[in-house]
């Protein structure tokens, strides 16, 4: 196609002059991650696009890199299907490229999986503008390092991602949020709790004493939990997940450094002197605090078991993800120069 030739020709032109290449799609995460490259040039996405295969009974989609995210929705609920992992687009120019390669995931991850436990296939433009297959288009495809996984959150420093093969899942015949007035470390106990039990859980968030709770799935398995597990029934609950996905709920406004902590869902309560609201049963909370407090704050989630990054704002020089161990470090570097020889794709993105 034309859009890989060019791809291929601004690939290698990067390559011979060891230029760096911002790939970019909508540019609605353009703040997550590292800086910026201050030279070189954008790889624009938005000219490859286009659902390529979608066969609704195999729940699989095949989309070209810079098919718009609301465009693959829109298809999917055609069919009453769905993104599992709810991808957030904190723009109306998200594409499905970018969503992958951020490997940001919504509120229905803790039960639903992220977004690399979806991705079945990619095709890859590496380093040198050659063209790489990567996968498949069903679930039990790999022989060997699992590549296109590893492509979810990778920020785009490994490769051009031309196409992307995902699974996807049927839409939930009923849901309901149930709303509980409760301090943080009940709801931390209630969310272990019931994540134990076979509830419909598909969400969970606390903040400033009240625990909204999702439940989705056939219409007996969620009115059954809301007589069970008592609370107050929230009206207009899509909306409020929504607003939550997209960051749009009241706790994300204001400037004030916004940190992510990804830690066991049953670590207690973090103290940290910041505002927090907590996601995923527990496992995700995210910080309001400067990040000056950066070692204070990576060395309390690191003795919990997690690790924290700096999400958005601040100053990123105290780094916006946890530093890697030496060991792990070594094999990013490893991957890094097997796929990006000239380390031209984002660089300083990730670290």
């Amino acid at each position: 196609m034309q859009a890989i030739q060019q791809f291929r020709e601004q690939v290698r032109q990067a390559a011979a002059g060891k230029t760096p290449l911002r790939i970019r799609g909508g540019g609605t995460k353009d703040w997550y991650g590292g800086p910026l490259p201050s030279s070189g040039e954008i790889l624009d996405t938005r000219i490859h696009t286009g659902v390529v295969d979608y066969e609704p009974t195999e729940l699989v989609i095949t989309a070209r890199c810079g098919t718009p995210l609301a465009e693959i929705e829109a298809v999917l609920a055609a069919q009453n299907q769905m993104l599992a992992f709810e991808p957030p687009h904190f723009g109306d120019g998200a594409t499905f490229g970018g969503a992958v390669a951020a490997g940001l995931s919504g509120p229905r991850r803790a039960t639903s999986g992220a977004v690399r436990d979806f991705v079945l296939g990619a095709t890859l433009m590496d380093g040198k503008g050659e063209v790489l297959k990567f996968g498949g288009q069903v679930m039990k495809n790999v022989a060997g390092y699992d590549v296109s996984r590893l492509l979810a959150g990778s920020m785009g420093t490994l490769g051009l991602m031309l196409e992307l093969s995902v699974k996807v899942l049927p839409r939930a015949v009923r849901e309901a949020t149930l709303r509980f007035e409760t301090s943080e470390i009940e709801a931390i106990r209630m969310l272990n709790t019931w994540g134990g039990q076979p509830l419909p859980i598909s969400g969970s968030c606390w903040h400033q004493g009240v625990l909204a709770l999702r439940l989705s799935g056939a219409r007996a398995a969620v009115d059954a939990a809301v007589r069970s597990l008592g609370g107050q029934v929230m009206p207009d609950c899509a909306s409020f997940w929504a607003h939550l996905r997209e960051q749009r709920h009241a706790f994300f406004e204001g400037d004030t450094p916004l940190w992510r902590l990804s830690v066991p869902s049953t670590t207690g309560a973090i103290v940290t002197g910041g505002e927090q609201l907590i996601e995923w049963g527990g496992a995700q909370r995210w910080l309001r605090a400067s990040s000056s407090d950066a070692a204070m704050i990576r060395r309390l989630v690191a003795a919990a078991g997690g690790h924290a990054s700096l999400f958005r704002g601040g100053d990123k020089t105290v780094g916006v993800f946890q530093p890697l161990a030496p060991a792990v470090a070594r094999i990013h570097e490893r991957l890094k120069t097997a796929f990006d020889p000239a380390t031209i794709f984002n660089p300083g993105r990730m670290f």
